[in-house]
């Protein structure tokens, strides 16, 4: 009876993670394609003033919730391998994050 209870609790936590994380890298992809959108409309409109800050800010804000998709799929690893794949995705997302930042506050401190 309880195995068949940490059955059903293990599926139920299994796909409401997957749910989670599809709609976090969802809303990620929307908040890229939306300030990708924006940037591109004010370069043809030609107001360049913030467009390098204002995309790489975007940019940021895609990742940190890509980088939470992640965070919350290794609830449900079950192998080594697959956590090391994951530990490397969030490694890599985390420098790109951390880089664009420090970008960011370049650019702010020159301007």
């Amino acid at each position: 009876m309880v195995e068949m209870f940490m059955s059903v609790l293990d599926t139920v936590l299994y796909d409401v993670v997957q749910i989670c994380t599809t709609f976090l890298e969802f809303f990620g992809i929307v908040v890229l394609m939306a300030t990708a959108l924006k940037c591109f409309y004010c370069w043809v409109k030609k107001n360049t003033q913030s467009i390098r800050m204002d995309l790489a800010q975007g940019i940021a804000l895609a990742l940190e919730f890509k980088m939470g998709g992640e965070v919350l799929r290794t609830v449900v690893v079950r192998e080594w391998s697959e956590l090391g794949i994951l530990g490397a995705i969030i490694v890599l997302r985390a420098m790109l994050t951390f880089l664009i930042h420090w970008e960011i506050k370049n650019e702010k401190n020159e301007g």
